[in-house]
């Protein structure tokens, strides 16, 4: 047991540090598409964690499984609020998208 949690910390930590690097030399442009890519995990991790909180296990498992659920639902939800506001600011005003067979200029 104890050299399972060992071996799982020796993958966390360096794993953390390697992703905290890359998402920090990442171009300003692309924060709304990692954005996309953050929700689509943290849709995995909703799925482990109503496995995890749901299963047979000690307490201590099952409340870690909710607080994981908890912290990947908020993080869904403020990235599509996130992402939903950077588009709103790339829209201008006045522009609706044109139909088919329509254009968008004034005949």
């Amino acid at each position: 047991m104890i050299g399972e949690m060992w071996s799982t910390l020796f993958v966390f930590v360096p794993a953390s540090f390697i992703g905290l690097g890359v998402i920090r030399r990442v171009s300003r442009l692309l924060h709304t598409p990692l954005m996309s890519l953050a929700n689509a995990i943290s849709a995995i991790a909703v799925v482990g964690a109503i496995i995890v909180t749901g299963g047979d296990g000690p307490t201590w498992i099952r409340v870690l499984g909710a607080v994981a659920l908890f912290a990947s639902t908020t993080n869904i939800v403020s990235g599509f609020l996130i992402t939903d506001r950077m588009l709103k600011m790339l829209k201008t005003p006045g522009s609706g998208a044109a139909g088919p067979g329509e254009s968008k200029g004034k005949a």
